[in-house]
Order: C-alpha cells, then sequence, then structure tokens
C-alpha cells in the first residue's frame, strides 16, 4: 500500500509556495498540503499538524530556516527539503546526508529528484536509520552546543517571540518559568534546568535553584545572610545568590569575592 505523505511548504514569497503546491498536486503519493508564511507559523504547523515532508526556505524574515529546525529540537522530525537562492546554504550542510535542497530556480526534473531521495528516507526511517541521519545534519549544521536566541511565547492567545538578550531574569513557577522582561512578565511552560541548557551561559548563570539572571543586567554583588550574596540588578530588583549556586558565580567573578 503506497503511504501518502502531509507536505508542509514554509516560504514567506506567495508565489514561491504556489509553484512548490502545482508541482506536488502532480504526485500520486501526495495528500494534504499546507503553507506557511513565516518561521512562527512553520513551528506551530509542524508541531500540530506533524507533516511528513517540509519544504523549507533559509532566508525568512524574522526567524530563519536553520532557527526552524532549532525550535524542533524535542518534536518529532518531519523529513526536510531545504529551499534557497543561495547555493552555499546548501551544499555546504546537507548533500553528504541524503538530505536535499532546492536551488531557486529549480525545475521539475529537479523537484522530482529531491522528492525521491524523501521516500528513500522515508523508508530509512522505518528501520530506525532517519533519526540519526537527521542529527549528523543539525550536528553539521552547528557543530557547537546550539544556545537560542528566541523564545516562543503564548500571550493573549497568540504567539510571538521574544529575544533572550531581553530578559533580565528568570523565575521558578511549578512547571513554568516566569521571564522578567522589563515591566512585564510571561509564563513559559519550561523547566528551570531545561532552559538553563538553552540559554547561553556566557550571558545568563543560574544564582539559585529558582532563578536564573542575564548577567548583563546585573549591578553590584554585596554579602548577605547565612553565606548567600544580594545581587543587584540595574532596574532595582534584588535577587539572592544561595551558597549552592556560588562557586558558579565565584569562578566567573573572582574580583567580587
Amino acid at each position: 500500500m503506497q503511504m501518502t505523505m502531509r507536505v508542509l511548504i514554509v516560504d514567506d514569497e506567495p508565489l514561491a509556495r504556489l509553484r512548490i503546491r502545482d508541482l506536488l498536486k502532480k504526485e500520486p503519493d501526495v495528500g494534504r498540503i499546507v503553507e506557511a508564511a513565516n518561521g512562527l507559523e512553520a513551528v506551530s504547523t509542524i508541531r500540530e499538524q506533524t507533516p511528513d515532508l517540509v519544504f523549507l526556505d533559509v532566508q525568512m524574515p524574522e526567524m530563519d530556516g536553520f532557527e526552524v529546525l532549532g525550535a524542533m529540537d524535542n518534536e518529532r522530525m518531519p523529513q526536510i527539503i531545504f529551499v534557497t537562492a543561495y547555493d552555499q546554504y546548501a551544499i555546504r550542510a546537507f548533500e553528504v546526508h541524503a538530505l536535499d535542497y532546492l536551488l531557486k530556480p529549480f525545475d521539475r526534473d529537479r523537484f522530482q529528484k529531491a522528492l525521491q531521495r524523501v521516500r528513500e528516507q522515508i523508508r530509512l526511517e522505518r528501520n530506525g536509520d532517519f533519526q540519526s541521519r537527521l542529527q549528523e545534519l543539525l550536528d553539521d549544521i552547528k557543530p557547537e552546543k546550539r544556545y537560542v536566541g528566541r523564545l516562543v511565547v503564548k500571550s493573549g492567545g497568540k504567539m510571538f517571540f521574544l529575544k533572550t538578550d531581553e530578559i533580565d531574569w528568570v523565575e521558578a513557577a511549578g512547571n513554568y518559568v516566569v521571564l522578567h522582561v522589563g515591566r512585564e512578565e510571561h509564563l513559559l511552560r519550561e523547566t528551570m534546568n531545561g532552559l538553563e541548557q538553552k540559554l547561553d551561559p556566557e550571558k545568563f548563570i543560574r544564582i539559585h535553584r529558582s532563578k536564573i539572571v542575564n548577567i548583563e543586567r546585573i549591578q553590584e554583588m554585596k554579602p548577605w545572610f547565612s553565606g548567600e550574596y544580594l545581587i543587584l540588578l540595574k532596574d532595582g530588583t534584588k535577587l539572592a545568590l544561595s551558597r549552592k549556586y556560588r562557586e558558579k558565580m565565584k569562578d566567573r567573578f573572582q574580583d567580587c569575592f
């Protein structure tokens, strides 16, 4: 029995999406086709509809194709065909891993070859080889540990991107964390340990079991009670540095101790 693929087309150019949609309509094993006009829509659609294949534009405003992949770390990964007008993105990172790219402008023959590679990957996925190859791809794109530059935050029934550099400090709240950004607070479903792993340690440091602070927001530190220190942020916020995390802070800022 032939498998029917669910396909997502992600491109900020409507004509580019239409071109791919027209080509897909002629493929007997392609079922539902949905579209996304930017990276934010792509992340939401992949999570909600779990497509089998995504045609993913590399360069898009606000969130590019690489960031879309990074946001999918803990999700079921679909097959990816990158679409780009710049061959340096594709040839360098994807060719050796049996995933594919379409270099704009592309013809029907090139499109067919890309689809055939996807079909082969689907067969590999059944015996467990696909996920290992996908991980190799992600490792090749970003050989060093990846830290998020943006977080997807829900507010008022909508989702938006919050740059991590804008965060002043983070506070635990059960199964959530509270992101303090100026006078605003945003609730994010994430654990402190999970968020700590995602944030760049050059920019953020854990000061307490329930607190992470943006290093750039620290104004001063001074001794407090029972071996703890008081951290004063530039906006006047006062946070306690617990003894458990004092050594980490001491290694980072030796002149302050």
